[in-house]
C-alpha cells in the first residue's frame, strides 16, 4: 500500500539523516574503521530509498493518488530531510577530502624527510638529520 511504502521511505530517510551524523562525529574523531563501517551502511540506506521510490513511482496515476489522498505533507517531510542529508552529505565529503590532502601531504614531508636521511629530534623537540652512512661516496 503507498501509504505503508510512504512510512517506510520516510524512516529510511530519517535514519540515513542520523547516520550521517555519526559519520560527521566519526570524521572529526578521524576514526577509520568507523568511517568504513557507516559508509557501507550509508549505501545499503540509499539503495533501500531509490528502491521504495520505484515502488512508489510504479503506481499508475501516482501524482492525483497522492493529491487526493493527501499524502503532500508526508512527501514534503521526506523530501526535506534528503535534502538535509544531501547538504549533510556533501559537507562530510569536503571534511573528508580536506583530511586525505593533509594526510597526502604529511606522507609527503615525511618522506621527503627520509630520503634526506634519518629524521632525529633533540630533547627540545627540534628535528634535524643525519645523512646515513655511505649515500655520500662518489665513485
Amino acid at each position: 500500500m503507498l501509504s505503508d511504502l510512504l512510512v517506510y521511505q520516510l524512516k529510511n530517510a530519517t535514519q540515513l539523516a542520523a547516520l550521517l551524523e555519526k559519520e560527521k562525529l566519526a570524521i572529526a574523531n578521524r576514526n577509520s574503521s568507523q568511517i568504513e563501517f557507516l559508509a557501507k551502511e550509508k549505501i545499503a540506506l540509499i539503495e533501500q530509498l531509490k528502491e521504495t521510490d520505484n515502488h512508489i513511482n510504479s503506481y499508475p496515476d501516482i501524482s492525483n493518488i497522492i493529491k487526493i489522498k493527501n499524502f503532500s505533507k508526508q512527501i514534503d517531510k521526506i523530501y526535506s530531510i534528503i535534502r538535509e542529508c544531501k547538504v549533510l552529505n556533501l559537507i562530510n565529503g569536503e571534511v573528508l577530502e580536506r583530511v586525505r590532502l593533509s594526510f597526502s601531504r604529511l606522507h609527503s614531508l615525511i618522506q621527503e624527510d627520509n630520503e634526506n636521511g634519518s629524521i632525529i629530534y633533540n630533547s627540545v623537540g627540534k628535528k634535524f638529520t643525519i645523512n646515513t652512512p655511505g649515500t655520500d661516496i662518489k665513485v
